[in-house]
């Protein structure tokens, strides 16, 4: 059973950036598409991003039209853990940011029924 805990969120003013974290336990998510999602108060899950393994040290990255070239996504195997890097953020990311994980996603990394295990969530709020 894998655990995900999520930090960095937080304040930030607009065009600011955030780093976020997620630490996975009970388990290696070398493997693992990892996903990022989320939330505003009254409003369904977004797609965020996603960083999937592609076999061998390869990994794909993709990212929702509305955060493409501000934000990008890495891994770091050793710590087990993924990163979100959002920069010039704007005040409509404001949400909670989920990070999640799947064994085995295939084509539909983008859609947050597929994954199984997720973190707890981290506010990020951007001020104007």
């Amino acid at each position: 059973q894998v655990q995900l805990v999520e930090s960095g969120g937080g304040l930030v003013q607009a065009g600011g950036s955030l780093r976020l974290s997620c630490a996975a336990s009970g388990g290696t998510i070398s493997r693992y598409t990892m996903g990022w999602f989320r939330q505003e108060p009254g409003k369904e899950r977004e797609f965020v991003a996603t960083h999937r393994w592609s076999g061998g040290r390869l990994y794909y990255a993709d990212f929702a039209d509305s955060v493409k070239g501000r934000f990008t996504s890495s891994r770091d195997n050793a710590k087990n853990t993924v990163y979100l890097q959002m920069n010039s953020l704007k005040p409509e990311d404001t949400a909670v940011y989920y990070c999640a994980a799947d064994a085995n996603s295939g084509s539909t990394w983008n859609i947050a029924s597929t994954y199984d295990y997720w973190g707890q969530g981290t506010q990020v709020t951007v001020s104007s």
